[in-house]
């Protein structure tokens, strides 16, 4: 048994732990069981969003310092993040407005570029590739279609999808895919739009549920199956979770349901876990993947230990919840939280300081780390019953059977805790304001 415990106050990692017989007596009052025989859902995996902010901050670093960060989120020794989200054409942490095509009269595409791509995504993406081994599970998610397509001719401020570009931007969309893999990236994910219902000062674009299944239905998926790419999933909303159950059952018929994998959602709006519960209830066969939530400097401020229990007080609800993969929002930003267009600044785990070649970890890339490097792709959640709401727990079961269990204490009391799995015991405590990973 491992037991892998960080402390903010020490800043470091302890272990505390015993072995004991049986989960009672005072040990009773202080019990959490274990119950692998219960399984619930398969998880996809963790990873992060290379966006071109991210790409442009890594280009910042000198090649050792490149090769640190990559193996900290990629690497056998780092988080192992083996999957990622990217975005088609710009979204609010790219440079500038961008789209891989601009002239509305070139139907055939043949002034389509992914040359932005190119400059800062794909180094990076290729890089973490490598790193990690072997494809990422890789989603792919728009913003906004190009300016042309839109009704109010631009890719920022909402604006609707004109329905006379609903088959060229579903055959857009169809080309992206084509070239993220040509260059060796198999697309495995696809959102029909980022926060289809929220117009934005950046890149947006609004769907209703009826605009969202229609353009699946009627336009996105025959176009997949026609360019021989059934195979990538596709995931409806891609917003908060207040909403998910609605979005869900608005877009989801018998015909639909065969063209669509999954609920994307995000963090934005509060906790909400029983929304994710509710659709997993309803669409038992469908994965629900967090595909974004990040600290935005307006709303939350830079207390790490806050951010970090933030981070990790979402994964373990969500999981609880029937989450089936989390991508984190940008892996790295630079020393101002961006680079960002409308100057929409956040924080990320990994923070680069693009002028002096340095970098900083911050509190979450270590809490976030406490899921990430112990839950496998393919693990199956477990269930538990814990004796206190002062302590948010999530476990799972390996491919190898190894047991994950994840207690969060964000308490300024330290809490004693007696795990029974199967009859064996041991003793520990998850000490205050800390986060602890037990590996049995």
């Amino acid at each position: 048994m491992k037991i892998i415990s960080t402390t903010y106050e020490n800043n470091q990692k302890n272990t505390i732990t015993k072995e004991t017989k049986l989960c009672d007596g005072e040990g009773g009052m202080q019990c959490v069981n274990i119950y692998p025989e219960y399984e619930y859902q398969t998880f996809h995996g963790f990873g992060g969003a290379i966006t071109e902010a991210s790409g442009y901050a890594y280009s910042k670093l000198g090649k050792a310092n490149q090769e640190k960060v990559v193996e900290y989120y990629f690497g056998e020794e780092g988080n192992r993040y083996n999957m990622a989200r990217g975005h088609i054409d710009s979204c609010d942490f790219s440079l500038g407005n961008y789209s891989a095509m601009t002239d509305a009269e070139d139907i055939e595409m043949k002034t389509f570029t992914l040359k932005r791509d190119d400059k800062y995504i794909m180094p990076l993406m290729k890089a973490a590739q490598e790193k990690y081994g072997e494809a990422l599970d890789l989603l792919l998610s728009p913003w906004s279609p190009p300016a042309f397509m839109k009704t109010n001719g631009e890719k920022n401020h909402g604006g609707k999808l004109k329905p006379k570009f609903r088959e060229f931007w579903a055959q857009y969309i169809c080309r992206y895919i084509e070239e993220y893999e040509k260059r060796g990236f198999k697309v495995n994910r696809l959102t029909i739009q980022n926060e289809p219902a929220a117009v934005q000062s950046w890149d947006s674009c609004i769907y209703t549920a009826e605009e969202e299944k229609e353009f699946i239905k009627d336009f996105l998926y025959p176009a997949l199956v026609i360019k021989g790419l059934s195979d990538v999933k596709i995931n409806i909303w891609d917003h908060n979770k207040e909403r998910m159950v609605q979005r869900a059952k608005a877009t989801i018929d018998e015909e639909t349901d065969k063209m669509i994998d999954g609920i994307a959602f995000h963090w934005y709006s509060g906790d909400h876990f029983e929304s994710i519960n509710l659709v997993r209830e309803t669409y038992p066969k469908k994965e629900l993947l967090f595909t974004e939530g990040c600290v935005e400097y307006s709303r939350f401020g830079t207390n790490q230990l806050h951010n970090a229990q933030m981070y990790a007080h979402d994964i373990i609800g969500n999981l609880n919840a029937g989450m089936t993969g989390f991508i984190d929002w940008n892996i790295f930003l630079d020393e101002k939280g961006g680079p960002n267009h409308v100057n929409n600044f956040c924080d990320a785990p990994i923070m680069i300081d693009t002028q002096n070649d340095t970098f900083e970890i911050k509190l979450s890339f270590d809490y976030i780390g406490h899921f990430s490097k112990y839950i496998k792709k393919g693990a199956k959640r477990i269930a538990y019953s814990k004796y206190t709401d002062k302590l948010e727990i999530t476990a799972f079961k390996n491919p190898d059977s190894s047991i994950i269990i994840v207690m969060l204490n964000r308490n300024d009391q330290d809490l004693p805790v007696t795990v029974d799995i199967s009859n064996k015991v041991f003793e520990t405590v998850v000490n205050k304001n800390s986060i602890m990973t037990a590996v049995i």
